[in-house]
C-alpha cells in the first residue's frame, strides 16, 4: 500500500523531464531565428526600400543579369524602362531589379 502511494506521488515529478526534452528544440528554433530568419527579413526590407527609391538615371542590374540605366518608370504597371544599349530599351518589372549600381 505504501509503495503504491509513493508511485502516485512520483508522477508529478515528470514536469522537469518534459522541459528538458523540449529544450533542444526550443534552442534550435531560437538559433535558426537569429541566424536565418531575422537576417533574411532585414535583407528583404532593404530590397523593398531600394526598389521604392529607384528614379530616372539610376544604373541597375536585373535579376536576369541585364545592366541598364532607368529612363522611365511606370507606377501603374510597377515596371521600369531600361536603356541597355544605344537605341535599345526594355521594359522590366520593378521587382526584377536585383541591385542598384553606385
Amino acid at each position: 500500500m505504501v509503495a503504491s502511494l509513493n508511485m502516485l506521488q512520483g508522477t508529478s515529478g515528470g514536469s522537469p523531464n518534459t522541459l528538458m526534452m523540449w529544450l533542444p528544440f526550443i534552442l534550435i528554433f531560437v538559433i535558426m531565428y537569429f541566424l536565418i530568419l531575422r537576417p533574411q527579413a532585414r535583407k528583404q526590407k532593404d530590397l523593398q526600400k531600394m526598389l521604392a527609391s529607384l528614379k530616372k538615371g539610376d544604373r541597375v542590374v536585373t535579376a536576369g543579369g541585364l545592366y541598364g540605366e532607368i529612363v522611365g518608370i511606370k507606377e501603374q504597371e510597377q515596371s521600369v524602362l531600361l536603356k541597355i544599349a544605344e537605341n535599345v530599351k526594355v521594359e522590366v518589372a520593378r521587382a526584377s531589379i536585383g541591385r542598384k549600381l553606385e
